[in-house]
């Protein structure tokens, strides 16, 4: 049946400063008579932000921006789970793993030092959460840095000599963009995402010396472990160059196939 609301209209004011949480009254004796209305009091909403980015109508270069502070969303959901979906890579897992941490180390820095976002977070509806340092720059600083040292120490064989430069100039150039588009498009301050990049290149190196130098000799027992053996989970890093590799290996096993089949023919 449709269903009749008398709301409040809170003051905009007050919507964009206060932290209180959604109050919703309901008469008791709704249920027993539909006809009569909730009363539904609305002190502030608050909404997930994971995709939720503002910005200036007719402005192109903030549309560009906007999609821009998305990078971070799209290296998550279509990057890592789709990589962990088809590679089943320990040392992407490790990574993946790493930019978690760091995810959770920025939010308890938040919550510890409080500062507040820039006077445009009333216009973005984002003044109830903190500033400093800024996540979207600590996740792609991290990324960049954790990247850069897998490819320039050749882990995984992907980029040879040629490409390696280029393949490192994209996730710099994302970095870069991303924290310019935070502070453009008014959800953090220079000093904020500054703080966010350095805190990013701190724990990515640190976090790729921990895998590395740590945790790496542990992956042979990852593999065969019970878990490791039902994924198919795997390491590559040993091998030079895994395209090739995989390319080789895929061809010799069309061949194989091929000639057991033609022998079958044959013998019937």
């Amino acid at each position: 049946f449709p269903l009749k609301q008398t709301l409040k209209t809170p003051d905009l004011t007050q919507l964009s400063q206060t932290k209180s949480h959604l109050k919703v009254k309901f008469d008791p004796n709704f249920s027993k008579n539909p006809d009569r209305n909730p009363t539904m009091t609305y002190n502030a909403l608050k909404a997930v932000s994971l995709t939720h980015v503002r910005y200036q109508r007719g402005d192109q270069l903030g549309h560009f921006l906007a999609w821009v502070s998305l990078v971070p969303v799209f290296i998550s959901l279509g990057g890592f789970v789709s990589h962990f979906i088809f590679r089943r890579e320990l040392q992407s897992m490790f990574f993946a793993l790493g930019l978690v941490i760091s995810q959770f180390i920025n939010e308890f820095i938040k919550k510890s030092v409080q500062q507040a976002r820039p006077e445009t977070c009333a216009l973005l509806e984002m003044c109830d959460s903190h500033g400093w340092p800024s996540s979207h720059s600590q996740y792609m600083f991290f990324f960049a840095v954790y990247f850069t040292l897998l490819t320039c120490k050749g882990i995984g064989g992907i980029w040879n000599v040629r490409t390696k430069w280029a393949a490192l100039f994209l996730p710099w150039s994302l970095a870069v963009l991303t924290m310019y588009s935070r502070v453009y498009l008014g959800y953090h301050t220079v000093a904020q995402v500054l703080a966010g990049a350095s805190l990013g290149i701190l724990l990515g190196g640190l976090w790729f010396w921990v895998v590395n130098s740590m945790i790496f000799c542990y992956f042979p027992l990852i593999e065969e472990s019970p878990l490791g053996r039902f994924f198919y989970v795997k390491d590559t890093s040993h091998i030079s160059d895994v395209l090739k590799f995989e390319y080789d290996n895929a061809r010799a096993a069309r061949n194989t196939m091929a000639a057991r089949k033609a022998m079958a023919s044959k013998s019937s």
